[in-house]
């Protein structure tokens, strides 16, 4: 009885698994497509957390993970405990605020105003344009802005000169910092985050504007009415995982962009990381840091995502 018991109910599993084999071969190019991106993840993303077992030691490199001594939650205890790191994180979390609040509309804006343009042929040709600074990295960017700014021979301050102003120290006052932090990411990275929506928008039925444009609808109302509607979804989606990155808001740029006299608004844990971790060799208060960084990022996620489907929109998953 037992054995005929056994043996129906391997059965199912066999079959089960003999048609999983069969789906893996016939779409196997497929799986071919997302081998690459999956070696990559498993690389670099999975198999370095092993590495957040430090943030509860006190790791040395000579003894290793297996060898050092486990302190438990020594390093987050010293870290919400240092008046120095909670100025960091309010600098990181006004950095973020400024990236949504100014940054995160345009590449939606701009991406409506190129769907607007009636000739493809001008239309790409803006496209390119807008993409261009994209390509360029951040040490161009902020050399140039250097150049432009600088008090030595700067075309900005020459021109302020002109007109009879005083010169401005941009890039050593404080007060400069995050606009001059913005302005930088906007005109690097507001073409390429237009990408994104103008797919969405192409997706859209070309009969909606049509029979608007039948209802007498103007060209802000088809916008207003159809356009935005019908890429809500990408922006709350885009939304989500911008949350999500609420305190990565990118070290190359910042780091290039601080010295000693911006450094009080300009600091921010990525740049705190870098200087504890690999300046210093605190690297246990380092990945605490990073860890702490990692699990607010994921709650942000998983809360925004619920929120996102409570209020009816699909969300990231």
């Amino acid at each position: 009885m037992n054995n005929t018991a056994a043996q129906t109910g391997s059965v199912p599993y066999k079959e089960a698994r003999s048609a999983f084999w069969k789906r893996v071969i016939r779409n196997r190019s497929i799986y071919f497509m997302i081998l690459p991106g999956l070696i990559y993840f498993i690389i670099f993303k999975y198999i370095p957390m092993l590495g957040l077992a430090i943030s509860f030691q006190d790791y040395l490199p000579f003894k290793g993970v297996t060898g050092s001594e486990w302190v438990g939650f020594k390093h987050f205890e010293r870290l919400f405990s240092d008046p120095e790191f909670w100025t960091i994180f309010k600098n990181t979390l006004v950095i973020f605020v400024i990236n949504v609040t100014f940054y995160f509309p345009v590449p939606i804006i701009l991406a409506v105003m190129l769907n607007e343009v009636g000739s493809s042929l001008f239309k790409r040709a803006l496209q390119t344009i807008v993409y261009i600074p994209h390509f360029l990295s951040w040490v161009i960017v902020v050399s140039i802005s250097f150049v432009m700014f600088t008090m030595d021979g700067g075309i900005v301050n020459e021109v302020l000169t002109s007109l009879g102003f005083q010169p401005i120290n941009f890039l050593m006052n404080s007060d400069w910092f995050r606009p001059m932090y913005i302005m930088q990411v906007i005109w690097r990275e507001a073409g390429w985050g237009t990408i994104v929506y103008l797919a969405a928008m192409a997706s859209i039925d070309p009969g909606l504007y049509e029979a608007a444009r039948m209802d007498g609808a103007g060209r802000f109302r088809q916008i207003w009415h159809i356009t935005l509607p019908g890429i809500r979804n990408v922006i709350i989606v885009l939304l989500i995982l911008k949350v999500g990155s609420v305190l990565d808001t990118g070290f190359e740029h910042i780091f290039l962009l601080l010295n000693s006299m911006n450094k009080n608004v300009a600091e921010i844990l990525d740049t705190f990381v870098y200087t504890a971790g690999l300046k210093q060799g605190q690297f246990s208060f380092s990945t605490a840091v990073g860890l702490f960084k990692s699990v607010i990022a994921l709650i942000l996620v998983i809360g925004s995502n619920k929120l996102a489907k409570k209020f009816g929109e699909e969300g990231v998953y």
